[in-house]
Parts: structure tokens; sequence; C-alpha cells
């Protein structure tokens, strides 16, 4: 059988047309199998980014919840403090009532030694004789209540803790 030229040029032309057809076919597949390894590869990365968000918003409400913590450890500090400061001006009330009550003991007190001595026919007052007006004795009379300092040691002095209502 023998070929003419021209059906040799078309069998060259049909095999290039079928290479061609071939390759655009294999491009267009790869193509497709490249978009999705692409769209997978985009797909996990957006996977990665969602846990790291998921991380750091854990991370956020631990320490959301340790600044909250904090915050009620600040006002309960703060509340005691301001319950401490009212024990004190309180003892320091009490302190100053105290020291009054004392001083007016004491002015009664020296009141009724001179109202005493005044009655008392032992003692001898100034028109007597030329003596002292006061009578003779072995403790001097005191007027001002006696301040002793607390013996000091290493431990140091007890209070009495204010009392926390019952909640």
């Amino acid at each position: 059988m023998e070929l003419d030229t021209s059906t040799i040029i078309w069998i060259v032309v049909g095999v290039i047309a079928l290479i061609a057809l071939i390759a655009v076919v294999a491009w267009i597949a790869t193509s497709n199998r490249r978009r999705e390894a692409q769209v997978e590869a985009r797909r996990r990365e957006a996977d990665e980014m969602r846990e790291r968000a998921a991380e750091v918003d854990q991370a956020a409400r631990e320490r959301e919840v340790r600044a909250a913590q904090a915050d009620a450890a600040a006002r309960d500090a703060q509340a005691r403090a301001a319950e401490a400061e009212l024990e004190a001006e309180r003892l320091a009330d009490a302190s100053r009532e105290h020291r009054t009550d004392a001083e007016r003991l004491r002015a009664e007190q020296a009141e009724h030694a001179r109202g005493a001595e005044a009655v008392d026919p032992d003692v001898i007052d100034d028109r007597d004789e030329g003596r002292p007006a006061q009578p003779e004795r072995t403790e001097p009379e005191r007027t001002e209540p006696e301040r002793t300092e607390p013996a000091r040691s290493s431990e140091p002095p007890r209070t009495e803790e204010p009392r926390q209502p019952n909640t």
C-alpha cells in the first residue's frame, strides 16, 4: 500500500493533534491536582491557625480568671484593712475613755485624801506650830496613774484579732 504525501502529512498532523490533545488533558488534570493540593494546604494552614487561636483564647481565659482572683484578693485585703482600721479606732477610743476614767478616779481619790486629811486629828497643818501640813506616811500620794513599761521579750505583743462575720 502506497501512501502518498498528503496522507502522510495528514497522519503526522493527526498524531501531532493527538499529542497536543493529550498534553492539554494532562496539563488540565495536573492543574486540577495542583489546585486541589493548594486548597488542601490552605485548609491545613487554616486549621493550624484555628488551633493557635483556640490556644491563645484558652490562655486569655486563664489570665482573665487569674486577674479576677487577684482583684477579689485585693478587695478582700482592702476590706480587712478597713476592718483593722476601724478596730484600731475603737481601741484608741476605748483607751482614751479608760485614761479619762482613770484621771477622774485619781482626782476623786485625791479629793477624798484631802478631805480625810482635813478631818484627821493626827495631821498637823501649817497653822499648828510651824510643822509641815503633810502627815508622815511611808507611801507618797500619787495623782497620776502609774505607768509601767511592758516586759521586753522576743515575742510580739498579742492582740485580739477582729472577729469576722459569718457569711
